[in-house]
């Protein structure tokens, strides 16, 4: 199994956005992947929240990372998070 290498940038936008580092890394392991923009793949999973964020609760989030399949390293780009 390839490591995984967050850029400066996606750990910024998982601190803005609420997710782990543990949780793009799952996203990554056994998440659905999707063709993205660039042949990148962005990897999504659903994990329980049941919390607020900003002031509404909500008992999902769902965490998007997009990546970069190098041949000895999974960069990952950037961390998306949706709330429901």
């Amino acid at each position: 199994m390839k490591p995984i290498r967050l850029t400066r940038h996606a750990r910024e936008r998982c601190l803005a956005r609420g997710a782990t580092e543990d949780e793009v890394i799952r996203a990554i392991r056994i998440g659905v992947r999707e063709p993205a923009k660039l042949r990148r793949e962005m990897c999504r999973l659903d994990v329980p929240f049941e919390s607020n964020w900003q002031g509404t609760y909500y008992s999902t989030k769902q965490v998007a990372a997009v990546i970069i399949e190098e041949p000895d390293v999974t960069v990952v780009v950037t961390v998306y998070t949706r709330y429901f």
